[in-house]
């Protein structure tokens, strides 16, 4: 064999060997960057109630925690982690002052003292966690997704999700308690 073709062959043997290097690498750190969720779940607002929550502050507002069929019977038979195929939906509402309610309570309480809030306008979108531990491996296995109108949040806002979950990690991320 001439010497030219063994420098040719031995170079195109090493290139190739790069270039699937480089191709695996890449790969590896895609997988590795935090995937947010970009799809709304369909049906959701037909599933089973979690939990309600009221957030005070800047938020102010009244929250129903929904659950897929798997995240709900994990919740009920108190397993945790939860299971792969667990869905978690949050929707919101302004928590509104009913006076209506409290003009017809007045006459059974003491005036002054009980106040009846209700839930008002949609607000703070719609917010959701996906359990595929292997896709989400990176966001410890939860996929995170917030719609404002039926449009996924900015990866930017989506940011902010994991590292305030991240704080109750001994509850597998997940902030609702389940309310039997």
């Amino acid at each position: 064999m001439k010497p030219i073709t063994i420098v040719f062959s031995a170079t195109a043997t090493t290139l190739a060997i790069i270039a699937f290097a480089v191709a695996a690498f890449g790969e590896s750190v895609q997988k590795a960057k935090p995937t947010f969720v970009t799809e709304i779940p369909p049906g959701y607002r037909d599933w089973k109630l979690i939990s309600v929550a009221h957030e005070e502050g800047n938020l102010n507002d009244i929250r129903a925690i929904l659950g897929n069929d798997i995240a709900v019977k994990a919740y009920r038979q108190g397993t945790l982690p939860l299971p792969e195929g667990s869905i978690i939906a949050r929707i919101a509402w302004t928590f509104d002052e009913s006076q209506e309610n409290n003009n017809a309570f007045a006459p059974f309480l003491k005036q002054g003292v009980q106040r009846s809030f209700v839930a008002g306008h949609p607000t703070n979108g719609v917010q959701f966690m996906v359990k595929d531990s292997k896709k989400y491996f990176a966001t410890g296995g939860w996929g995170y997704a917030h719609f404002n109108d039926g449009k996924p949040a900015s990866d930017t806002f989506m940011q902010s999700c994991f590292p305030c979950h991240q704080t109750i990690k001994s509850r597998d991320y997940v902030f609702a308690h389940y309310a039997p």
